[in-house]
């Protein structure tokens, strides 16, 4: 199945050059849909038609945006040297926090196709 996600520009040209391999999302009901196998057509947001389409290889759901940054290494998200609290803070620009604590989150580890 394929599936339709957003990225800005920095995280959209780091997956596509293969330094950042863990896609993080709320595990909300779009995502809950996802399977390993199934594929995800990136588009650079906000105006762009440039996609990328990644291979799911494994979902791994948290509790909270900082669980999941201090178990999977900071190199998979292309945030090596970055602080897990500034992370976080980043995410929550994003994300709120009613969010993360009603739908929980999603790494999601994909591997470039096309």
């Amino acid at each position: 199945m394929e599936h339709q996600m957003g990225l800005y520009d920095k995280p959209f040209h780091s997956m596509k050059s293969g330094r950042k391999t863990v896609e993080v999302r709320l595990n909300d009901e779009k995502r809950r849909k996802l399977k390993i196998g199934d594929t995800i057509v990136f588009t650079k947001v906000p105006n762009s038609n440039e996609t990328i389409t990644a291979e799911i290889l494994e979902l791994r759901h948290y509790r909270t945006f900082k669980e999941m940054y201090e178990d999977i290494p900071a190199k998979e998200f292309n945030a090596v040297g970055d602080p897990i609290d500034e992370m976080v803070e980043q995410t929550y620009e994003i994300y709120s926090l009613e969010q993360e604590q009603k739908w929980g989150t999603l790494a999601i580890k994909v591997k470039i196709i096309k």
